[in-house]
């Protein structure tokens, strides 16, 4: 009696917890697909931002702007500063724990190259996990929420532009996780400070060459006022762009992974709550059967007395 009634509990117990755990796959499916929204209607925006810097900046002959300062941090003891986007709460798989892994790895890296490192993190999972490592934060930057507003961003973004553009820091590395799809969620180390002009890398070199050729040919700009004045405008706002496509990406894909793990996690419960009516429905049986065998042997000792 006693072990069916611990099954029957048991039973009970992993459906209330599969309710919940149905309920936030339910929640985190309906934010994944509004952050995703999001993120896919700002790329225009950004990627025609940088185009016009980058077009600004093949017209201004000495190109010299302090976002643009390329400090020599891996010959001199400079400082890099990290900033690491992890979430405020669990029960989102391996999301956190990839991205700190590689953030703590990439830290031990600069300094044990003799460089300093200040660190920033946001969500309480990063600071809870450095503050366990009695690792020291310069700030945390909790009023950046699941979903950033812009003055959020810009706030944050003219905080780590001052210090790189008074030279307090040499290089500004944010550590997040990139969206690539519900499945598929990457941790990312990327170098907002010092910006680029040109964001072209060696793999899509020769296509963004293309791609800029067919552009020049199509579309010609004239600026006013100077180019150079436009750049410093645009320049602050191109990275400030950068760290909020960060913020969205990792915001995204903590949806996509707590999604992801509270529909494993449901599955598991559905698993295991068939398992327990098994168990609970055999132990049921076998009582059944003894209490007969019990009632039979009376009535044979009854008939046989």
């Amino acid at each position: 009696m006693a072990q069916r009634r611990a099954i029957l509990n048991k039973k009970k117990a992993t459906q209330k917890i599969r309710k919940i755990t149905n309920a936030m796959a339910i929640i985190a499916s309906g934010r994944l697909q509004r952050l995703r929204k999001r993120l896919l209607a700002a790329e225009p925006y950004v990627n025609k931002l940088h185009e016009m810097v980058e077009a600004l900046a093949e017209n201004v002959r000495d190109l010299d702007h302090p976002l643009l300062r390329q400090a020599s941090v891996e010959d001199s003891a400079g400082c890099a500063a990290f900033f690491v986007i992890t979430s405020t709460r669990g029960l989102a798989g391996a999301y956190n724990s990839n991205v700190l892994r590689m953030a703590s790895d990439s830290i031990r890296e600069w300094e044990s190259g003799g460089h300093s490192v200040e660190l920033y993190v946001k969500g309480k999972k990063g600071a809870s996990y450095f503050a366990f490592r009695k690792r020291p934060m310069a700030r945390r930057f909790d009023s950046l929420g699941e979903m950033p507003t812009n003055a959020d961003v810009a706030e944050a973004a003219t905080w780590f532009i001052d210090r790189f553009s008074s030279g307090k820091t040499d290089m500004l590395k944010v550590a997040y996780t990139k969206f690539m799809s519900t499945g598929d969620c990457r941790p990312a180390l990327i170098t907002l400070l010092p910006t680029r002009a040109k964001r072209e890398t060696a793999a899509n070199a020769s296509q963004a060459s293309t791609l800029t050729g067919q552009f020049k040919s199509a579309v010609g700009y004239e600026f006013s006022p100077d180019p150079s004045d436009l750049l410093g405008e645009l320049l602050p706002l191109a990275v400030q762009s950068d760290l909020r496509q960060c913020l969205l990406n990792a915001a995204t894909s903590e949806s996509a992974a707590r999604r992801v793990a509270m529909t494993r996690a449901t599955a598991s419960a559905d698993r295991l709550s068939r398992s327990l009516s098994l168990r609970y429905n055999r132990a049921r049986q076998d009582h059944i059967t003894t209490e007969l065998m019990d009632i039979i042997g009376a009535t044979e000792a009854f008939r046989n007395r």
